[in-house]
């Protein structure tokens, strides 16, 4: 039976069948892997935005960083760094849904696992100073 209040305990059953934990090092490897993958969630949306800034003609945050393969036109008006951008949306997207289910477990230690891992990838992949000059970009997949 799947549980509609938080709990804490080792035991759950986490996005598939097979992915259950019965023990405390499976329990533990398991929010290990929420922390990582919540991390990189923010990374790939480091990745994206700044391919979004390519897309639109605003130089690379890195001065010596040079993109022409990423600014060159491939279909119409649409160049590579468009391409790479959607594709890294769509990706990013799936990411965002699957931590969203992990959460619906309703397990307080996968709840805490993820918001700690968004935090942390924050702090290392997207709070650097230049960040505040960004295109505004909604980061809700479903607006």
């Amino acid at each position: 039976m799947m549980h509609m209040t938080f709990y804490w305990g080792r035991q759950v059953t986490l996005l598939f069948d097979f992915w259950r934990t019965d023990s405390w090092p499976s329990y533990a490897l398991t929010l290990l892997a929420c922390f990582l993958f919540s991390a990189f969630y923010q990374y790939l949306e480091d990745r994206r935005v700044r391919l979004n800034r390519i897309a639109v003609g605003q130089k690379p945050a890195i001065a010596d960083v040079e993109t022409p393969l990423l600014q060159r036109k491939v279909v119409g008006k649409f160049s590579a760094a468009r391409i790479a951008g959607t594709a890294l949306f769509g990706i990013n997207s799936g990411v965002g849904y699957l931590l969203m289910l992990a959460i619906m477990s309703f397990n307080g230690g996968v709840f805490l696992a993820v918001v700690l891992g968004l935090m942390i990838g924050y702090l290392v992949f997207r709070s650097e100073s230049d960040d505040v000059t960004l295109v505004v970009d909604n980061p809700c997949a479903c607006a």
